[in-house]
């Protein structure tokens, strides 16, 4: 950990708080991480690479109709739509007909809806779709949970149990200082934690503070290869290794339905547990 994270302890010494809690947290965060980039990297390198660029092409869709403009430089939506698009490699000239397509008249809507649940073992589920046919996705969603020995809940039944944050996901060869030097010219902007994933770094911020992270970085003329909000559990549950893959399995299974665009649970990603599936 960077001397942010070593920082944080220390404030939360200082108000009270508890050390494990802290902890835990920028464990779960890690661990949610890691595991995010070995998927994407998974999906980059086989068959699910069409199904990054359907998901990436409904991200372009809705941030030009969400933001009102299909200008990069007047809508921060889709200048992060875009720079995800570049991050799975997808084609200039994919992205630019994706844009043409959604700014057009008569271009396909799509709206964004969540759903919420149990998956076995009492996981919890927080699931993102872009759909232009909510009965296709509500029933698809309801008929994947049932099928897989989980539920679908109410809206509200497992979010409280999730906190949103905003990721941002830098190569290293793109920060052109120090580490220790870039995260603390960030804090001002929002910075909550910045983790040394190898290659990569990752910068966490509170969801209320995304854009002015994403501002920020744009300023320093740092290249960001994939910016998110998420939702991260605030705990995690273990599962035996046998258990846990089940979960995963059903994660996947959501992610295959085009309508997904992610999928969030509050399953304990563990270093043994990402080795294996990495094996896998």
């Amino acid at each position: 950990m960077l001397a942010f994270i070593v920082g944080l302890v220390n404030v939360a010494y200082s108000y009270d708080f508890c050390k494990n809690e802290i902890l835990l947290i920028l464990y779960t965060m890690a661990g949610h991480s890691k595991w995010s980039n070995i998927k994407r990297k998974k999906g980059a390198a086989d068959a699910k690479r069409s199904k990054l660029f359907s998901k990436a092409i409904k991200e372009i869709n809705v941030a030009i109709k969400e933001g009102g403009s299909a200008d990069p430089e007047a809508n921060a939506a889709l200048r992060n739509a875009i720079a995800n698009a570049r991050g799975i490699n997808m084609p200039k000239d994919n992205i630019e007909n994706a844009i043409k397509k959604a700014s057009g008249e008569g271009g396909e809507h799509f709206e964004k809806v969540t759903f919420e649940g149990y998956g076995p073992h009492g996981i919890a589920f927080f699931i993102e779709c872009t759909t232009d046919n909510t009965n296709r996705t509500v029933a698809n969603v309801r008929a994947t949970f049932a099928k897989n020995g989980g539920e679908l809940g109410k809206n509200g039944s497992v979010e409280f149990l999730f906190e949103r944050k905003g990721i941002f996901s830098i190569n290293k060869t793109n920060v052109p200082t120090e580490l220790e030097e870039l995260e603390f010219s960030l804090i001002e902007h929002g910075l909550e934690s910045l983790e040394d994933e190898g290659d990569f770094i990752q910068i966490y911020t509170p969801f209320t503070e995304f854009g002015n992270m994403s501002k920020a970085l744009e300023e320093l003329q740092i290249e960001v290869e994939n910016a998110t909000v998420e939702y991260l559990p605030l705990n995690t549950v273990q599962l035996p290794a046998e258990q846990a893959k089940k979960i995963i399995e059903l994660e996947e299974k959501f992610e295959d339905d085009d309508d997904v665009q992610n999928v969030f649970h509050n399953l304990e990603m563990t270093d043994e547990l990402i080795e294996e599936l990495e094996r896998d």
